[in-house]
């Protein structure tokens, strides 16, 4: 009897929605109601041995509608492939679908496709992983330099960055790495908190969440800014007096200025020693950025989170137009893009602070920022990790926190993975949260009609 190597015999879609808004979770200057959601995909085999490949794309609800249609979308793509070739191989599945003449002609490279791509190139890289019985930290960790660099995409990068300095920089980091490893599993890494920021808590709320972030071992913490200058001056002054002179606070705007607007603004809020200032102004504007920056120093400018891809990030690094390189997990085009963007980073001697603020990401940013300790990078100066206290508990290997620091996973995969339960409850609009809650909000409306038309036979009366 001949074995058949196993295939991907299923690409699943769930559109997930959790309803932060209701208690202004998640809330700044740009998203003042948002719903952290995921358009969540499921890659499964016909190994019979369990195992599938998990990822997703972040949202704030409504783009869910249109992520899961892309994602969907992709469904011919991977239907039927060796899933063999694609956990050896997966560069081969992201440039098969970023090459695709008629998905490129969207982007190309950006937008709703582009990250429809990276939700299922990073569930390859959770498979792979998991066949591999490795965390995807250590999975990359303990990749040979030659595979890492055959990952990586170099169209429209080697103007700043060659294969050979690729692999120059790969090589050299395994220099050492076996110390490295041994110090993030006895003290993992670094982290900041921005649970205490979001724009719609009250000064009350800041204040006490700001102490328990300090308390929690956190030395920085972030605020959202931008809607209102007076009312950023006194929650800045609040925070600064909850933490003190010596924890660093972060400012994050959401793209909310224009340029000028960015530095006038920022500078009114120097007197409290902002770290860095995120996000000032578009995220395609490179030379907005750099001007930024040199209108605010010596406050930092970080950005990246809503970076379309390596070659926005290329130029912002070209520019000078950054102090800190802010990855996404889910932004870009999976693992393969994230690992080129590390290595312009580490080219150009920029730290590396991932964004984290939503479902999800911190579970999947923290083995991207591990790798690059590890084996790329070496080192944790001035570089943190986003954490945001939302919603890990729907996840199989949620993250771990000890004094202020991402402890290192060790359950094979990406992190990806929820819990069937979870799915089933948030699932939008039939999970049983949504659908109780939209029978709730039928109930309310009847009552509300049925005192409405009483009062008004009385008032006729």
């Amino acid at each position: 009897m001949t074995s058949t190597a196993p295939r991907i015999i299923a690409v699943d879609t769930y559109d997930i929605r959790f309803p932060t808004s209701r208690e202004l979770d998640g809330s700044d200057a740009m998203n003042p109601d948002p719903d952290y959601s995921a358009a969540y995909v499921v890659l499964r085999t016909d190994a019979g041995d369990g195992q599938e490949g998990h990822g997703f794309s972040f949202t704030i609800g409504r783009g869910n509608d249109v992520q899961v249609a892309a994602i969907d979308a992709l469904r011919p793509h991977i239907v039927g492939r060796s899933a063999d070739a694609l956990c050896a191989d997966p560069g081969s599945l992201n440039r098969d679908l970023i090459g695709d003449s008629q998905l490129r002609w969207l982007g190309p490279e950006k937008g709703v496709m582009h990250m429809a791509i990276g939700a299922v190139v990073n569930a390859v890289w959770d498979l792979a992983a998991k066949r591999a019985s490795k965390p995807l930290w250590r999975f990359l960790a303990d990749a040979e330099p030659e595979w890492l660099v055959s990952q990586v995409d170099f169209r429209y990068i080697v103007d700043a960055l060659t294969p050979e300095d690729a692999l120059t920089l790969l090589r050299r980091g395994r220099e050492g790495a076996a110390g490295r490893e041994s110090d993030l599993l006895e003290r993992g890494y670094p982290g900041y908190t921005t649970s205490p920021g979001w724009l719609g808590y009250s000064d009350e709320k800041l204040t006490r969440l700001a102490q328990q972030a300090v308390a929690d071992g956190f030395t920085q913490i972030k605020l959202k800014v931008g809607a209102d200058l007076a009312d950023d001056v006194r929650r800045c002054r609040a925070a600064r007096a909850a933490v003190g002179p010596d924890i660093r606070i972060a400012i994050d705007a959401n793209q909310r200025w224009n340029v000028g607007e960015a530095i006038e603004w920022t500078r009114a809020l120097t007197e409290f020693d902002p770290y860095w200032i995120e996000e000032p102004t578009s995220p395609d504007d490179v030379l907005g950025h750099a001007s930024v920056r040199k209108g605010v120093a010596p406050v930092k400018v970080a950005t990246g989170e809503h970076v379309q891809n390596r070659i926005i990030f290329k130029q912002l690094l070209q520019a000078d137009a950054i102090d800190v390189l802010q990855i996404d997990a889910a932004r870009v085009g999976g693992v393969n893009e994230n690992l080129a963007i590390l290595l312009l980073a580490a080219k150009f001697g920029v730290p590396v602070c991932p964004h984290a603020g939503g479902v999800g990401l911190c579970e999947l940013v923290q083995h991207l920022s591990m790798f690059d300790y590890v084996a790329l990078s070496g080192s944790t100066e001035n570089r943190v990790i986003e954490f945001v206290d939302h919603l890990h508990e729907h996840f199989l290997a949620p993250v771990q926190i000890r004094e202020g620091h991402y402890r290192a996973p060790d359950a094979p995969g990406f992190s990806a993975e929820m819990h069937a339960a979870s799915i089933a409850e948030f699932s939008y609009p039939d999970g049983r949260f949504w659908a109780a809650d939209r029978a709730a909000q039928g109930a309310g409306q009847a009552a509300y009609n049925a005192v409405s038309k009483t009062v008004h036979k009385e008032v006729l009366a």
